[in-house]
């Protein structure tokens, strides 16, 4: 098997406000969009983000096309999360979990898109010493 790209595609309500969100606030560039779809990417993310709009009735399978993207996050991992957060309360964004550490060295914040979707942002720090 060869995989030759990926993308997460996730159902919500309006696909062009998550859509907005991404491009404005996490450097994603439309690739193409119709009715109820939009598929985003950017170089360095290694995936496209592809938003849904709930309902649709061409998605399968068709026990799923009514959920909603919940339950799960996107996470990036980040050169800087300080920064990244710092840049993104600057613009307007609620950090929805606030920065912190966790013991084994994930230092990461959320936020949350339009549609509720929630955005991790990732830096690995030095992990504590066991007491």
């Amino acid at each position: 098997m060869s995989i030759t790209a990926s993308a997460v595609s996730l159902n919500v309500a309006d696909p062009v406000a998550s859509a907005r969100f991404a491009e404005r606030h996490l450097g994603f560039q439309e690739e193409m969009a119709a009715d109820g779809f939009a598929s985003l990417s950017r170089p360095d993310a290694g995936f496209n983000l592809i938003f849904l709009r709930t309902g649709l009735p061409t998605f399968k399978p068709d026990s799923m096309r009514d959920r909603h993207a919940d339950g799960l996050l996107i996470a990036f991992v980040v050169d800087d999360v300080d920064a990244e957060c710092a840049r993104l309360t600057a613009e307007g964004v609620a950090i929805t979990t606030p920065l912190q550490t966790e013991p084994w060295g994930e230092r990461f914040f959320q936020i949350r898109d339009p549609n509720g979707v929630v955005v991790q942002f990732v830096e690995w720090v030095a992990a504590e010493a066991p007491q």
